[in-house]
């Protein structure tokens, strides 16, 4: 049974740095991925649009802080003078982090065109060689070790210090899945140290030197790893993950008294814990000792019973009772095997029926899920997915993980684009409502507004009228352009005087006369001595004329502006918004096509694996009903065997003291010596 244990180190290494790789590739994508994010907080923010889009990036919005940043990228590419902008501070680093940004939500392919077309352009070779380190990321990411290390191979010179230890450290592992590990083991050495990567590159280093034939060298180099302490979840998981792996070599390699402490090394809290349990107990059964091998057993039976080393748990613990002679206690822990192996193979039956009816994407699509970091785990507290617990390894490996965030960034995408369809809708509500209020009252409003315009041409008129009279009068003077308004009756009167006068010369006596032209002295007289006075103020009211002309356009151009933005609030949108609608219809469809295909993909690898486990469950059932038998003959044939020893020592007790079949010495002849005479 112990033969189904973690296997040896040197058959098992391939797959190991396969899981190393998957698990440690998140790292750098963590330390690095946002360079141009963390280096947007050291420097002074001059856009508010572009630190809104940093915002989400820290938030791992990347979504969201990809359109933001396009967005501003496409407008200000868009600007007639875009230097005045303030976005031009951070234009470069933008254009980075687009591809950064990329990268983080996994669009490997725009990431790659981006940072190729760095690689083209006339660009510095310190950028050029982090834009190479980048590109192999992309390319290692995709499981393809050659294509990143042909990246790394365009890289000339010394890359960037804040990428330099992360490019080698990628380096290593691209040589550990091209086989290399002498070169990976030189690189790893040379960043021993370096804090950002500490715990990993020792693992890696381990694991490297123990494929290069360093065998003694990389148990060493993974016993110092796993022999810390932290408090760092994620770090801790990796020491206890390396303890599991030197216990679990040792134990292959029956070296059984040094496999035992490494498995005592793993925290019995962590993620490791039950298959380290598990491992302990072997190293005792396999060393003889079944009693002590009960110790961690029993107390992994008591765990999750969905979990395998605890279903191993329930058979190993029988099997060490069986060892020690104490069948009957094992019969009973092989019954309870029994029980719960069948109890667990109906709820695998229920959850395969249950995913194949669509409620385990439900369960990937609920929010409450995905709110928490470790949202892989928290699926398991979620009502009605118990195929979640069977499968919490299955996705917390890389390759079901990348499944698992492409379905959900999906379905993401599916439910903005619903929210975006519900928007459209919305706005033609909007409209609607813009067009009933504005529409009735145009009407009013042209009429008052032609009564201002044909206001606002009358003072034109006189303005003009008046400015050009005055601009004479500063070369000729003309006293009659500055009469008032009786004055100029009076001249007007004095003028029809004169005319009759003249028309009849005897009509009139001397004495009127003398008093018409009286009048039209004195009215000249006070035009002429008047006259600089009144032009100074007929200037002054010309400019006070064009003050109220200018409020006058003020408010005209007001009026014209308020009713185009009144009309343009409700005209012209129909045709953006149907062509909006179709674009996102047709990007459903498109997403709702490719959900489905994500989705059968992720049902089928689930299904896969609860079918394996069931059939590994049935296979318990097959040697727990065996091992129980032979229990029970074993217990009933020990019982006979004790109750016939019994009946034995029973019949000794009664029967009475037997008689000496020896005479005494004493009765004994004396032995005659020799002969007759």
């Amino acid at each position: 049974m112990y033969s189904r244990l973690v296997p040896a180190l040197r058959g098992a290494a391939p797959a190991t740095l396969r899981t190393v790789g998957a698990a440690l590739s998140a790292l750098p994508l963590a330390l690095c991925t946002n360079f141009a994010v963390a280096k947007a907080a050291q420097e002074k923010l001059e856009d508010l649009f572009f630190g809104a889009a940093m915002f989400e990036a820290y938030q791992e919005n990347y979504f969201d802080a990809i359109v933001g940043l396009d967005t501003e990228l496409n407008q200000y590419r868009s600007l007639d003078e875009p230097g005045l902008d303030p976005f031009t501070a951070h234009l470069g680093q933008a254009e980075f982090s687009v591809g950064d940004l990329e990268l983080s939500y996994r669009m490997h392919r725009e990431a790659g065109r981006a940072i190729e077309a760095v690689l083209k352009g006339n660009v510095s070779q310190s950028v050029r060689n982090e834009a190479a380190y980048r590109l192999a990321k992309i390319h290692y990411h995709k499981q393809q070790p050659r294509n990143a290390l042909h990246a790394l191979e365009m890289i000339e010179g010394r890359v960037p210090e804040r990428v330099r230890a992360d490019e080698q450290f990628l380096r290593a592992r691209v040589y550990m899945e091209l086989g290399r590990f002498e070169e990976a083991v030189a690189l790893l050495r040379d960043l021993k140290g370096d804090e950002s990567l500490d715990g990993f590159v020792e693992y890696n280093l381990g694991i490297a030197q123990l494929k290069a034939g360093q065998e003694e060298r990389g148990v060493l180099e993974l016993t110092a790893l796993g022999k810390r302490r932290s408090s760092d979840a994620a770090k801790q998981a990796l020491y206890d993950k390396t303890n599991l792996l030197l216990g679990s070599y040792l134990m292959e390699a029956e070296q059984l008294e040094l496999a035992r402490p490494y498995f005592d090394r793993v925290n019995l809290e962590g993620p490791f814990s039950n298959r380290a349990l598990l491992g302990a107990g072997w190293v005792e059964a396999k060393a003889g000792r079944y009693d002590r091998a009960l110790v961690p057993w029993k107390l992994l039976q008591q765990r999750k019973g969905t979990n395998e080393s605890v279903q191993e748990a329930m058979l190993a613990v029988p099997y060490a009772y069986g060892k020690l002679d104490v069948h009957s206690t094992a019969a009973i822990n092989y019954g309870r095997a029994l029980d719960s192996f069948g109890n667990e193979v109906d709820t695998l039956t229920a959850s395969i029926k249950s995913i194949r009816e669509g409620k385990f994407l439900e369960a990937l699509r609920r929010k409450e899920a995905t709110q928490v970091k470790n949202w892989v785990v928290a699926l398991r507290n979620l009502p009605d997915a118990p195929e979640t617990h069977y499968l919490l390894d299955l996705m917390a490996s890389n390759d079901y993980q990348e499944f698992l965030r492409n379905y959900r960034d999906l379905n993401d995408l599916f439910e903005r684009n619903e929210e975006w369809l519900a928007s459209l809708t919305a706005y033609e509500d909007i409209i609607e409502l813009r067009r009933a209020y504005y529409e009735p009252l145009l009407p009013g409003l042209d009429k008052k507004f032609r009564e201002l315009d044909a206001r606002i041409k009358l003072r034109i008129e006189q303005r003009d009228k008046f400015a050009g009279r005055i601009e004479q009068m500063l070369v000729t003077r003309r006293p009659e352009y500055l009469a008032r308004a009786e004055e100029q009756h009076a001249r007007l009167q004095l003028r029809r005087l004169r005319k009759v006068m003249s028309q009849h010369p005897g009509g009139f006596t001397d004495a009127t006369l003398q008093r018409v032209a009286r009048l039209e002295g004195v009215l000249n007289w006070r035009l002429s001595t008047e006259y600089d006075q009144r032009l100074t103020e007929a200037y002054k009211h010309l400019q006070e004329l064009n003050i109220e002309i200018e409020q006058l356009q003020t408010v005209y151009h007001s009026y014209v502006r308020s009713r185009q933005a009144a009309t343009h609030s409700y005209t012209g949108y129909h045709d953006t918004i149907r062509r909006l609608r179709a674009q996102i219809e047709q990007k459903q469809d498109r997403l709702d096509t490719l959900m489905a295909r994500q989705g059968s993909m992720l049902e089928t690898l689930a299904i896969d694996e609860l079918d394996r486990r069931r059939a590994q469950l049935e296979s318990y059932q097959i040697k727990a009903r065996f091992a129980l038998a032979d229990s029970y003959d074993r217990a009933n044939e020990l019982q006979e065997q004790r109750a016939d020893q019994m009946k034995v020592e029973q019949h000794r007790a009664n029967q009475p003291e037997p008689l000496p079949q020896d005479n005494p010495p004493e009765l004994d002849a004396p032995s005659s010596e020799g002969g007759e005479e």
